[in-house]
């Protein structure tokens, strides 16, 4: 059977949902580079994170924080990911403000160059002469998302080089989020 893989984001459309602030240190002070979780590499962490409330809501088990969307995770969730993906996936325990639950922050140590240009919608690149000209080459766009599965080898779950805000999943970690109610997430065929 051919492995299948989604684009893990979050469903805005949960009633209720609650929204979460950029990631601080424990004494409210915002981390250096809220980028770093975004990247698709291994990140260290050397102190535990605490994630504000932007708008309270009803907690979620998968959702993202502050600009950089990083993924935060419930238990439950993270669990999948600790127990299916133990390469491709780090997670560090984070306080979420007035929670008493631990939650886990998800970064997604792996980044893989395997977007199908001619499959997607649209792609759009930056050029040397453009704004942003130290990202030439780089996706400035995709809209459609397909990648070329033949490029993607043993990942279970990566970021894709040039285009980081997409969470790739494999198909078996999709069912055992979903096996385990997991709320906030939502998945689309790439």
């Amino acid at each position: 059977m051919e492995r299948r893989f989604f684009d893990l984001s979050i469903d805005v459309y949960v009633p209720g949902r609650w929204y979460l602030a950029d990631p601080t240190n424990l004494a409210g002070i915002e981390i250096d580079d809220i980028w770093q979780f975004s990247n698709g590499r291994p990140v260290e962490l050397r102190e535990r994170l605490r994630i504000p409330i932007y708008r309270l809501g009803k907690p979620l088990d998968f959702t993202t924080a502050g600009a950089a969307l990083t993924p935060i995770l419930s238990a439950r969730a993270a669990s999948v990911f600790r127990a299916l993906a133990p390469t491709d996936a780090q997670l560090f325990p984070v306080e979420v403000e007035g929670e008493a639950e631990t939650y886990y922050l998800l970064n997604v140590a792996r980044q893989i160059r395997c977007i199908n240009d001619a499959a997607c919608e649209e792609v759009q690149f930056y050029t040397a002469e453009g704004v942003q000209a130290h990202r030439a080459g780089e996706y400035r766009s995709v809209s459609g998302l397909r990648i070329d599965k033949s490029k993607v080898g043993d990942a279970r779950v990566f970021r894709l080089w040039g285009w980081h805000p997409p969470i790739i999943v494999e198909g078996e970690i999709k069912e055992a989020l979903e096996r385990t109610g997991m709320v906030g997430g939502r998945f689309d065929e790439v």
